[in-house]
């Protein structure tokens, strides 16, 4: 448990890296001499990053370990929290975001498949707390920054802080045990693993396939949210900017929620591919009303209900489909299924700004668009695990 708190704690840090440059966006349009444009493109840098790296560091952290990349995903984040806050160009500010993106998977690479071999009977509610964790950054840190600007005070004191956080879990890191390598091996009698045994080689790669494009989906659903929701409560709906960050906040509070009655029912109560639908379709439903009715209170219940079901581990339990089928190469198979996420938050950011240029209420038809395919790739992912019987508890 000690482990786990350390691996979930840098998640809180990672949780602050999502939104921390949208929300600072005021700030460092004027410092990088910018429009929103340009921080949304900076934003996109995240997502190269994590692109990069992910699957070699997934292949790795099987031969090496996920020790060590848990503590070079710290290492790596240190520079983007202590140099954006100093930076004032574009072009450095887009370096220190791609090493931001490269510290998330390197983050990922290790923690994922540790959390699996420490709770193997409990591999799906294992990954989603660490959603969890880090809804509990993305809640803080539009708080923190609304305090910051309230108080006139300086907007860096966030970066400070999710730094100073690092530096603390990185000497803790040095003292946690991790499990051996060998464990991922003895772990495949879990009964989850078993279930999955029976599908055919190619129903497998089929299976595989249409995860790796939820990985994007799923990712691409509420990264939407959590990069524009602001942006919408402002122009669309015509609030004050603390009005439209607390749109945020909720969001995250419906993401926390979501989180722990996720890991409460998934397995115990509902089957995972039976919740992966009901989440998919309960989001499409949700952003069709928030797009079609621009109003406070149907965007505010709508961030809660975007919270707690697409941001609620509906990714996490993507992840742990696909590992139960390759259980002896969890790392490798979330080099793939990350690698799809990081492609989502590198290119939906540049799609988006370009939408945005057009009408921020685009953005929220477009995110409808987004998860009508992951119903779609939810609907796939049923049939193809209950061919014959088969079915993942």
């Amino acid at each position: 448990m000690k482990t786990a708190a350390c691996l979930y704690l840098n998640y809180v840090v990672y949780g602050m890296a999502i939104v921390i440059l949208a929300q600072n966006m005021n700030s460092l349009r004027d410092q990088w001499n910018v429009d929103s444009a340009g921080v949304s493109f900076v934003i996109s840098s995240l997502g190269i990053g994590h692109l990069l790296v992910l699957y070699v560091a997934g292949i790795l952290s099987d031969r090496f370990g996920r020790k060590i990349f848990v503590g070079l995903g710290i290492l790596t984040y240190l520079p983007f929290f202590l140099g954006i806050i100093f930076c004032k160009n574009l072009v450095l500010a887009y370096i220190l975001g791609i090493m931001a993106g490269m510290a998330n998977s390197f983050l990922d690479a290790g923690t994922y498949p540790t959390l699996m071999d420490l709770f193997p009977q409990h591999e799906a509610s294992a990954n989603i707390m660490i959603k969890a964790f880090s809804s509990v950054g993305e809640l803080l840190l539009p708080i923190l920054v609304s305090v910051l600007d309230i108080s006139n005070m300086w907007y860096g004191w966030v970066f400070i802080l999710g730094g100073v956080i690092l530096i603390g879990n990185l000497v803790y890191l040095q003292f946690r045990k991790f499990p051996k390598l060998a464990d991922s091996v003895s772990n495949q009698s879990s009964p989850i693993i078993k279930k999955t045994s029976s599908l055919s080689p190619s129903r497998k790669v089929v299976s595989s396939i249409v995860l790796t494009i939820f990985g994007y989906i799923g990712m691409a659903t509420f990264y939407l949210i959590s990069q524009w929701l602001t942006e919408y409560g402002t122009e669309v709906l015509h609030l004050h900017l603390t009005s439209a960050r607390l749109l945020v906040s909720i969001y995250s509070v419906g993401s926390i929620f979501g989180v722990l009655l996720t890991a409460i029912i998934v397995n115990r109560l509902i089957k995972q591919v039976n919740f992966m639908l009901a989440d998919t379709i309960v989001s499409l439903i949700t952003l069709f009303l928030m797009a079609a009715f621009p109003v406070y209170w149907v965007v505010a219940i709508g961030g809660f209900v975007i919270g707690v079901s697409a941001t609620g581990g509906v990714l996490q339990i993507g992840l742990t489909l696909m590992s139960d089928l390759y259980p002896e190469h969890k790392g490798r198979v979330l080099g793939i299924y990350y690698t799809a996420s990081g492609l989502a938050s590198f290119t939906i950011p540049i799609f988006t700004g370009f939408i945005a240029k057009e009408s921020i209420r685009n953005i929220m038809w477009f995110d409808v668009g987004v998860a009508v395919l992951g119903v779609i790739c939810a609907v796939a992912t049923l049939l193809l695990l209950r061919e014959k019987k088969t079915s993942i508890a």
